[in-house]
């Protein structure tokens, strides 16, 4: 067996793995990055949630996320707004071609393809490398970025899995005691993903039969569990849902379709089990694939194939499903911090949580995200505690930040988590798993690992602002520690403001807003987007609802979309407009969700 040495060791390829890897490498840290599969980005690409759900404004697009979302804007010419759930989807190949390459170009960083880790190293209460099927790596510092925090299970560091009861943390949505859906469903439901696609030029008995040959042919009665899969929705809807370029769809559908979870306590059994669950999973897929073309066909949306050239091969997956299941839970760790439910929940009157405060009083953020609270639990509705506002002319999630010791043990040494593992409540992972999130995580895990081996120190020991500080001005991705709904990454005060809010957090504005001097909107962040000019006029139905009635161009005179922004200023400027001005717009309509996108600077009115 091959042994090799590095300072970093990051052992998983998926979304916080590579965020990490990347950062530990451009900081300048011997790295090496361990994968299971042969594509990167875990989430963002493999599992192929094609379509990520979070940090959506541009004040949120900063480090390593919004690099990323301006690497598929160069590379995605039609665009990203193709879908209802998310203003950000594309091929999956794509974002795995830019985690590639950005892996590649660094001299730092060493990838390697060797699978599952076997076995964790440790010298006392300091784990010391990772031992897989054809290497043994020894680090300073190790990072579990595994799916399913699969590095605690063998290094015997204590985690959490499943639920808490609200006695434990008096958490709001919390259940008071177990019950049926509890002891169902332990964590929330992966769903294994697939893609299909239009086929304007085949018959639909060939696509039927396609479908029905990988595991043979599955009788229309036993259907009935799909039923209602797009009820409330209609097919359109439900195809528009995760549509992507090259008229492909991702289906990641909760209602009667691909989450599957019973018995998911299999996942952490043992490597039998784990298989066992993969391959029910992986067959529920198949059956909800085959139940949407010959469906699909009947209610008379078209003929739609499965896009067998959308994930490369893979021991289960592979062509038009993804190469594993889009994992919503992990193992979590029990950390120096846990976050918990009202870590997460906007302040009383207020649009954001509270910032993290050490013992020291100090602020340890270290990572943000916004994501409405989100549980799956198939044929269960599950009530959480609100936290979304208004902004934009659309419904977000409240801002949070998450501190530097969730991602670090109690008491060992040598060992960080950067992925869904991190130290989280069951209920509060519904906000903190999201894909933007996780990437911000892995981001703030890679650089405290290699300012850990800078400084000599191990994670316990080091000084949360020098990382704030390193991640806030790093040369290539600098990312926001403190969540601010007004403040773009490229305006000239947002260093100031960042630092100013971790030295004074008792002047954190609960509205999230710094007290800036507005600027005239840019979008950096999109450049190069096709944008077109409309002119119509403006309706105000509620406070941040607004409609456009469109009266150029000419093909689309007389309809009403919604009007939507991600920019601070044009989300101030329509707060401010009155029913009845006669507005002239460039930005981008997205016919799956009937939305106008304002997002390029323009925006004139004159009364009428």
């Amino acid at each position: 067996m091959e042994v090799l040495q590095t300072e970093v060791l990051v052992v998983g390829g998926g979304t916080g793995g590579v965020a990490a890897a990347l950062q530990a490498a451009r900081r300048g840290a011997q790295t090496i990055l361990v994968s299971e599969f042969e594509w990167l980005g875990g989430m963002l690409t493999s599992a192929g949630v094609a379509a990520p759900d979070g940090l959506e404004l541009r004040s949120q697009q900063t480090g390593i996320w919004g690099a990323f979302l301006r690497s598929l804007q160069q590379r995605q010419p039609a665009g990203l707004d193709h879908a209802w759930v998310s203003f950000f989807t594309y091929e999956p190949h794509v974002g795995a071609a830019i985690f590639a390459d950005w892996v590649a170009a660094l001299p730092h960083l060493q990838w390697l393809k060797a699978g599952s880790p076997l076995e964790v190293c440790r010298q006392g209460d300091r784990v010391t490398g990772v031992r897989f099927a054809e290497y043994l790596v020894e680090a300073a510092i190790t990072l579990d970025a595994t799916e399913l925090g699969d590095l605690l299970a063998l290094a015997e560091v204590p985690f959490r899995w499943g639920w808490e009861w609200r006695s434990q943390w008096q958490e709001p949505s919390a259940p008071v005691h177990p019950s049926t859906l509890t002891q169902l469903y332990p964590v929330q439901a992966p769903t294994w993903v697939f893609c299909l696609q239009t086929v304007p030029a085949i018959s639909a008995s060939d696509v039927i039969q396609r479908s029905d040959s990988t595991l043979g042919s599955l009788p229309v009665a036993s259907f009935a569990g799909f039923a209602d899969t797009w009820a409330g929705y209609g097919a359109a809807s439900f195809l528009n849902y995760g549509r992507l370029p090259q008229h492909q769809f991702m289906i990641n559908w909760p209602q009667s379709g691909n989450d599957y979870g019973l018995n998911a306590d299999r996942l952490i059994q043992s490597e039998s089990s784990r298989q066992e669950f993969l391959q029910d999973a992986y067959a529920h897929a198949h059956h909800y694939a085959d139940f949407l073309q010959r469906q699909l066909q009947e209610v008379g949306e078209g003929v739609y194939e499965l896009a067998t050239h959308a994930f490369p091969t893979a021991p289960i997956g592979g062509g038009a499903f993804a190469l594993h299941p889009y994992y919503r839970e992990s193992r979590r760790l029990r950390g120096q911090v846990t976050v918990i439910e009202s870590d997460i929940l906007p302040s009383p009157d207020g649009q954001v949580a509270s910032l993290p405060i050490d013992a020291n009083g100090q602020v340890s953020a270290v990572a943000i995200g916004n994501y409405a609270n989100d549980h799956h639990y198939p044929g269960f509705r599950f009530p959480l505690h609100p936290k979304s506002i208004r902004w934009g002319g659309r419904w977000t999630g409240t801002p949070f930040a998450l501190p530097y010791g969730c991602l670090v043990p109690e008491s060992i040494d040598g060992l960080m988590v950067c992925e869904k593992n991190i130290a989280v409540s069951h209920i509060a992972n519904g906000a903190t798993r999201l894909q933007p999130t996780v990437l911000g995580i892995g981001q703030a895990a890679g650089m405290a690992a290699a300012l850990c081996i800078e400084q000599h120190c191990q994670p316990r020991e080091l000084a949360v602002r020098s990382l704030q500080e390193a991640l806030l001005t790093d040369p290539t991705a600098p990312m926001a520690v403190i969540p601010l709904l007004n403040l773009v990454p490229d305006h000239p005060d947002w260093l100031k403001w960042q630092r100013y809010y971790l030295d004074h957090p008792d002047a954190y504005p609960i509205d999230g807003n710094a007290p800036i001097a507005a600027l005239p909107c840019s979008s950096p962040s999109l450049e190069g987007i096709s944008v077109d000019r409309y002119e119509g006029q403006f309706e105000r139905r509620n406070q941040q609802d607004y409609q456009f009635q469109v009266t150029w161009p000419d093909h689309l005179a007389g309809q009403s979309v919604q009007l939507v922004t991600l920019e601070p200023q044009i989300n101030q400027q329509l707060q401010a407009l009155e029913s009845g001005v006669t507005l002239h717009i460039w930005g981008t309509w997205n016919r799956s969700g009937n939305w106008l996108m304002i997002n390029q600077v323009s925006i004139e009115k004159s009364e009428i």
